[in-house]
């Protein structure tokens, strides 16, 4: 009897903290969709209007963008480990070191930034080669890559300043800044390409210039910031080297995600022409779906991380358990919106009945695994969020190891495309339970400052 008055008397306080995480998750989540979201759309605009120049322009661009964007997302640990550290610092109250742990993400990311110019530059006829341009592309792609290659550093700083405002709580700021720099990357490729008729250069130059464009807003944001708190701007050997090393198990984690992906591609590969088709169109959907998951992921990063900073250890508990529900929620409504979308999605892609045929089943399965990305992109961002990036490492080459083997098994068992996502699930199913046994232990909560 005494415990149910006790538990009664809670409920209030209960439902009261989880409306004011579900304010949070909502204003946190909202703006970071909207920007990531907006990321992708940069390609879409440069493939659009390079298209009229011609085929061989149109496939150069999808050569040298694919190795640009793979290059470059693989230090998106920029942004991650950069929200945590200053979530962190921002729950401790000191804002100041804030600032200046984000200050420090900043400058780490211009020497990578550096090092990728000098190395993609020269390289770039080889790697273009490798990747298997025909003759009439290359060129196209060789030119696109040298110049887009000059505005690695900003792409970099943008992720290091969008963690910075992550671990803020301001997901709003990035929003604009993406939507702007959108804008802009239309106009002036419009205008370089076809009013100043420098061709596919005039695509790269336009996007560099946007690309610096978000990187200087970034950059008079944070160093704003900075006055107002008293927080140094100068390099510091000491910060980077911590910024270093605390991505360094994120970068593993990413390294190991993308060659999951690579190999359900080489694998589809494997399985003809229409199943490769289909599989570039369930990759698109299955990313474009991910998008909404991850920014409740990134809602995770900035809460989690502050909630640890301020030593609410329980807090960060009550918090992941609620995004955890809303994962699963969203989740199921993504699912039953690709269930219920599918008569528009296959002829809008495709009009191949043999596409068609290889692409419904396995978007069906993506459908129904939508609740298991939803726990697995939560977890993810608030194990993020409390540093915990060597578990994350660890775990995602235990995927890596177990999924390979299933993936390449399905061409060899007569599998189809749908076979192949199913490996797929196994995969989503495997970083489910490795994330929530970590979860479930409690050895994430590590309050204070700095993660020891």
């Amino acid at each position: 009897m005494t415990h149910a008055r006790a538990t009664t008397s809670r409920t209030p306080r209960d439902k009261q903290t989880l409306r004011r995480h579900d304010r949070e998750i909502v204003a946190l989540a909202v703006p970071a969709f909207g920007a990531l979201v907006a990321e992708p759309l940069f390609v879409l605009v440069d493939s659009a209007i390079v298209g009229h120049l011609g085929t061989p322009q149109l496939a150069g661009l999808g050569v040298a963008a694919s190795l640009l964007m793979t290059a470059v997302s693989v230090f998106v640990f920029l942004a991650y480990a950069t929200t945590a550290a200053v979530a962190r610092r921002v729950g401790a109250g000191d804002l100041p070191a804030a600032i200046r742990q984000g200050v420090d993400g900043i400058w780490l990311a211009l020497a990578i930034g550096a090092v990728l110019v000098a190395v993609t530059i020269p390289a770039a006829p080889s790697v273009v080669d490798a990747f298997g341009a025909s003759a009439t592309a290359a060129p196209h792609a060789v030119t696109y890559l040298r110049i887009s290659a000059l505005g690695i550093p900003a792409m970099l700083v943008v992720f290091a300043a969008t963690g910075v405002l992550r671990g803020l709580q301001d997901t709003r700021t990035p929003l604009y800044v993406a939507v702007g720099g959108f804008a802009a990357n239309a106009g002036l490729n419009a205008l370089l390409v076809y009013g100043a008729g420098l061709g596919i250069a005039g695509s790269a130059w336009g996007t560099v210039i946007a690309q610096i464009a978000m990187a200087a807003v970034y950059l008079a944001v944070v160093v704003r910031g900075a006055r107002r708190h008293g927080a140094p701007l100068r390099p510091d050997v000491a910060g980077i080297r911590a910024s270093a090393q605390a991505g360094a198990p994120l970068l593993v984690r990413t390294l190991a995600l993308r060659a999951v992906l690579l190999i359900a591609t080489a694998v589809a590969t494997r399985l003809g022409d229409e199943e490769i088709a289909a599989h570039q169109v369930v990759v698109g959907l299955w990313s474009l779906l991910a998008y909404a998951l991850d920014a409740i992921a990134i809602a995770g990063q900035a809460i989690i991380g502050r909630c640890l900073g301020a030593g609410d250890g329980e807090g960060a508990r009550v918090a992941c358990r609620r995004m955890v529900q809303w994962g699963v929620a969203t989740g199921v409504v993504l699912g039953v919106l690709l269930v219920a979308a599918r008569p528009l999605v296959l002829p809008l892609f495709t009009s191949d009945p043999a596409v068609q045929d290889a692409l419904l089943p396995a978007l069906l399965v993506v459908a129904l695994t939508q609740p298991v990305a939803g726990v697995v992109f939560v977890l993810d961002g608030v194990l993020m969020g409390a540093g915990d990036g060597p578990y994350l490492a660890w775990a995602m080459l235990v995927t890596l190891v177990l999924f390979a083997p299933a993936a390449f098994a399905v061409p060899a068992l007569g599998g189809g495309l749908a076979a192949l996502w199913a490996a797929m699930t196994l995969m989503m199913l495997v970083r489910m339970v490795t994330l929530w046994l970590r979860a479930r232990s409690g050895r994430w909560v590590v309050t204070g400052a700095v993660r020891a």
